[in-house]
């Protein structure tokens, strides 16, 4: 059976991956190998399936580390290695495992995959039935807490190079709903969003990153409870339709981000020296957004 180990060593100098040492068992040979996405960075996360020359078993499955590596142990035989990762071409090739040998290490570069067509210039306003913004939070020793803003608002200016364009959205802090009254009382109170003095969560970006196929990263400034921080939205942009009740031109992504309560003040430790933290101190932020085209102007920003 085979085995796959994540394990790496260097040794001495070399190029990125080199000097790789793990032990081979008699009978069995090796391969290793490094994928690049298509600006030649490492890809963590990139999916390996090992399957047989002849008749096309799955003898392996497994995914590159954080460094873009995997390595693995295989009896001897040959087989076919296929590499794929979400918006990129995968890679098929043939390899022959000898017994005793680890194959030389080789670097792959995942292409993009033809993306989906990008939205046309213009302003693009979200539309509140078909988007979500939601999070998700560790509740401390226990399952996690699953909640969303059920009130918000704002849009897309899409630029003719989209690169260029921009994003903004102010949510409505009091309209945290985690579907228990008495915790989003709690999340509403000074201890943590304190929508009184901080009524809205307000989101611009300032720069669109194309990663390859339909990946981006939208870069921007969030506002919350008085406090402003830098983050990174991981996004997939799955396409734009004619569709909806009135036929409406419309276009859609999803977008995820980490965000650490102590960077807005939040004070988790404090709170949890209290015993009142309800939630731990990381929070992922998932947007699934729906906008309609609606102009050729600059968007108004939310009042």
């Amino acid at each position: 059976m085979p085995i796959a180990l994540l394990r790496r060593k260097r040794a001495g100098r070399g190029p990125r991956g080199a000097g790789l040492l793990h032990p081979v068992p008699p009978g069995a040979g090796a391969f290793n190998c490094e994928v690049l996405d298509p600006l030649g960075e490492p890809l963590p996360g990139a999916e390996v399936t090992v399957t047989s020359a002849h008749g096309g078993q799955v003898v392996a499955k497994l995914t590159t580390d954080p460094y873009g590596l995997f390595f693995v142990t295989l009896p001897v035989g040959r087989y076919s290695v296929l590499i794929a990762s979400d918006g990129l071409q995968p890679n098929r090739q043939t390899i022959d495992v000898r017994e005793g040998e680890t194959l030389p290490l080789s670097s792959i570069r995942l292409e993009s995959s033809t993306p989906p067509e990008l939205p046309q210039p213009g302003t693009w306003l979200f539309d509140p039935p078909h988007t979500a913004i939601r999070f998700i939070a560790k509740h401390v020793g226990m399952a996690n807490v699953h909640g969303r803003f059920t009130r918000f608002q704002g849009g897309i200016r899409v630029a003719p190079d989209m690169a260029d364009s921009r994003i903004e959205v102010r949510i409505e802090a009091a309209s945290i709903n985690t579907g228990n009254n008495t915790r989003d009382g709690h999340l509403r109170s000074a201890d943590f969003l304190d929508v009184e003095n901080y009524p809205y969560l307000h989101f611009a970006s300032t720069r669109f990153i194309h990663k390859g196929g339909a990946k981006w990263t939208v870069q921007g400034v969030l506002e919350m409870h008085g406090v402003s921080r830098t983050v990174s939205l991981d996004t997939d942009y799955l396409g734009a339709v004619n569709g909806g009740y009135g036929e409406e031109l419309r276009c859609a992504a999803r977008a995820t981000t980490e965000l650490h309560r102590e960077d807005y003040t939040l004070n988790w430790r404090n709170m949890l020296a209290r015993g009142i933290a309800v939630v731990g101190p990381t929070v992922k932020l998932e947007l699934d957004m729906q906008a309609m085209y609606r102009c050729e102007d600059t968007p108004t920003p939310p009042e």
